[in-house]
């Protein structure tokens, strides 16, 4: 006789789980620290030509048109069981809201570039899209499959019509889209580094996955770059260093508020925060001197604090929030004002300044 005891544990620790992470919901959430799903002008984009920098765009396309990762997303011998049921709850609470953080952000990725490339006629732009579509449907279904082992699998399908969407005009989703793509190949691989150095921190074999994952983001930002130099307007003008620099604070700042409400993540991966965040920021900044020109100075004085104030001003904004009624709506709102505000200094901070080399494209080097 079969025995099920084993079978039977495992469906009631995922009814546990799923009784307390409705991950779906979480993903479906829209704030100011959640993944966005993104929609632009798909006609201004459908016009883009690509003539400026066409030998390597061709080179970076037949790379793509390779899928060198095509076998990489699937469970192997490497793919280690875990105790989900004897993980530490606060750790668990966290992981899951990384993972479901991480699947968001893969998926509105996979849904942008897939309807641009439903949108579009132009042969140069679809083939683009058709390629980062293909790459983001697989990091979110992979990150997906770690979710439902936990049965606690975000319902995809649901997520593309009952999740908001935000607009950003081409030029917005060039800056935010390639930022996105560069620090993500930055977190992975100084994630990635760091484990390979002490594996007996690694608590999830999904980190294993990490370098070649990171290498997929970086050539998607590799395209952005690209589109980016089709146009000198979109990043030489007075106007577009301004949004430069307001993207770079937005994205950087985020990050901050995002990791530091994930102390106990961070502890089991034995990374202070601080250092990780500001060495993410470090290669993000190097990389990014291939396009930007200009650069966040994360070593200024008032950077970290102004990161700080911001951290607290948005988890009073939380706190506030959770208390309704009058109360918090004024905690809420002068904790909003103090967000502004850090928003604000962080932004004042002098940039350094910085000339893009003739030649954009970059190989993965960390």
């Amino acid at each position: 006789m079969k025995d099920t005891s084993h079978d039977t544990s495992h469906a009631e620790l995922h009814a546990e789980i799923s009784d307390q992470f409705d991950t779906t919901a979480m993903a479906t959430e829209t704030t100011l620290l959640n993944p966005r799903f993104y929609t632009t002008d798909f006609d201004e984009m459908d016009r883009i030509d690509v003539s400026p920098v066409r030998g390597d765009w061709d080179k970076l396309l037949a790379q793509m048109k390779s899928d060198p990762n095509r076998g990489h997303f699937k469970k192997n011998e490497d793919w280690d069981q875990i105790d989900w049921q004897g993980m530490d709850p606060a750790l668990r609470a966290e992981f899951i809201d990384f993972l479901v953080s991480s699947c968001t952000a893969e998926f509105s990725g996979c849904v942008l570039y897939k309807e641009m490339k439903r949108r579009g006629n132009n042969p140069d732009i679809c083939e683009l899209f058709s390629y980062m579509s293909r790459d983001e449907a697989r990091h979110a279904g992979f990150i997906n499959d770690a979710l439902r082992e936990a049965g606690v699998a975000v319902n995809l399908g649901f997520l593309t019509k009952a999740k908001k969407y935000t607009y950003f005009r081409p030029r917005f989703i060039y800056y935010a889209t390639y930022l996105s793509e560069k620090i993500g190949y930055a977190r992975y691989i100084t994630i990635f580094r760091h484990l390979e150095a002490h594996p007996e921190q690694r608590f999830h074999p999904i980190f294993k996955w990490f370098r070649q994952w990171c290498n997929d983001e970086f050539s998607h930002g590799e395209a952005f770059a690209l589109l980016m130099r089709t146009d000198p307007k979109i990043t030489e003008s007075w106007q577009a260093r301004l949004w430069i620099r307001f993207f770079l604070v937005a994205v950087y700042s985020t990050m901050w508020v995002r990791d530091h409400a994930r102390p106990e993540f961070h502890k089991a991966l034995g990374v202070d925060i601080d250092w990780y965040d500001q060495e993410v920021y470090r290669k993000t900044s190097t990389i990014a001197r291939q396009v930007f020109p200009v650069e966040i100075d994360i070593d200024h004085p008032r950077w970290l604090p102004g990161l700080r104030r911001m951290d607290a001003a948005m988890r009073d904004m939380e706190k506030a929030q959770k208390k309704g009624g009058l109360g918090g709506w004024i905690a809420h709102k002068a904790a909003s004002a103090r967000a502004m505000a850090a928003f604000a200094g962080l932004y004042l901070i002098p940039v350094k300044d910085n000339r893009p080399p003739a030649s954009v494209r970059l190989e993965p080097s960390y």
